[in-house]
């Protein structure tokens, strides 16, 4: 049994799918898991404790100012004694908590104060799942380290609904739950640099040259390949999430800022230059906002921006494995292949980001990995996936010595 005395805390969220996680607990259990069943008020709405209880052999729990409980500062004590937290089903209310760091519950305050990986599985009507708002919630808990399993297509419980926003399959989730507690550390002892986000090249004080990254891939990979058991440095340049815990992370604005901290971290066993890095930057910044004037426009001289990709790869220390990101909206193979070998990389993640694929802030990607002896191309992802992958990809590199 794989999961065989792993301490898993199972949060249960307020939705209708909180159904499955009865049966969730029995598959657990059947795995050797022991299960400590935490549940939100609006749960038990919808299943009892005393279900839940007799199931998972465990008091249940559910108040965040429980004299009993909490005489130890309870919500601390679960959070620290857990292998791994599991929120199922996550409703779009607990993600969007979650994603903020608010606290008004037992779960939320085990989720803030966790230190164990955590796996979310969604649950909620499609319009909710599509919606902007939830799609930010996810995007952030993926950036913060969360791991996500479905949601599932099918019909909904509401009479002549269907889409995305299914639980998953209690055994689905078992099974994620078993692979992530038995994530083997492939990257111990490994130090890798990923670079993340725009660089902002001033123009004056208040206007400036960037390109069009929230980040949001560069975090993921750097999470990813910490939890592979990396000690990653992230250089990021100015972004509005948040960090991936458990890394140190070197906030930069320039690229000549971002170039100096890349080459202040190594040594190190693998780079990843996920950044969108501006290509030019002004000749001369103005001191003084320039000011507009009818008819008149000023003239803006340019000048090149180092190339931290090119500068990296043609170092003699450069990293055992040196993958850079090409993101085109012409000839994005012939592109790839000619940055391979004038920019020194080992590998080419190539994506698409014209206009219709929605790459730059989206939350999908596509993406072809080029290097020296072909093409592998990815389907269309989750930028979570696409990091997770990548990740493994860049260990089996390591582990291999094939950095060619």
């Amino acid at each position: 049994m794989s999961l065989a005395g792993k301490n898993v805390l199972l949060i249960i969220g307020g939705g209708i799918a909180a159904y499955k996680s009865l049966d969730l607990i029995r598959r657990l259990r059947e795995r050797g898991a022991v299960v400590r069943p935490v549940m939100t008020k609006a749960a038990r709405e919808f299943v009892t404790p005393l279900a839940v209880g007799a199931l998972s052999a465990s008091k249940v729990f559910g108040e965040l100012f429980d004299r009993e409980d909490e005489h130890d500062v309870g919500h601390i004590r679960l959070a620290r004694e857990a292998e791994l937290i599991l929120v199922a089903p996550a409703t779009a209310n607990l993600m969007a908590r979650a994603a903020n760091g608010l606290v008004d519950d037992l779960a939320t305050a085990i989720l803030l104060a966790a230190k164990a990986p955590i796996l979310m599985a969604p649950a909620m009507n499609p319009a909710m799942w599509a919606h902007p708002a939830t799609r930010r919630n996810l995007a952030q808990l993926t950036t913060d380290g969360v791991r996500f399993i479905g949601p599932n297509a099918g019909e909904m419980a509401e009479a002549g609904e269907a889409g995305t926003g299914r639980m998953a399959e209690p055994t689905e989730i078992a099974d994620a739950a078993e692979a992530l507690l038995g994530q083997p550390q492939t990257l111990a002892g490994r130090h890798i640099v990923v670079t993340s986000g725009p660089t902002h090249e001033p123009i004056d004080p208040v206007r400036y040259i960037a390109n069009r990254s929230s980040g949001r891939q560069g975090h993921a990979i750097a999470a990813a390949l910490a939890a592979l058991g990396a000690r990653v440095t992230l250089v990021s340049g100015p972004v509005t999430i948040a960090d991936p815990a458990g890394i140190t992370v070197r906030r930069v604005e320039t690229a000549r800022e971002m170039l100096a901290a890349v080459e202040d971290a190594l040594p190190a066993d693998a780079a990843v230059f996920v950044a969108a890095v501006a290509d030019w930057r002004a000749e001369e910044t103005a001191t003084r906002k320039l000011k507009k004037a009818a008819g008149t426009t000023p003239a803006l001289a340019l000048t090149e921006n180092p190339d931290i990709l090119a500068t990296i790869g043609h170092r003699p220390d450069r990293p055992l494995l040196v993958v850079g990101f090409a993101a085109e909206t012409d000839d994005l193979l012939a592109n790839a292949r000619r940055k391979l070998d004038r920019k020194g990389a080992d590998a080419i993640v190539a994506n698409d980001v014209s206009s219709e694929h929605g790459v730059m802030g989206g939350a999908d990607n596509t993406v072809h990995i080029v290097t020296r002896d072909g093409v592998e191309a990815w389907p269309k992802l989750d930028k979570s996936e696409v990091a997770r992958r990548l990740a493994a990809w860049v260990a089996e590199r390591l582990q291999g010595g094939d950095t060619a």
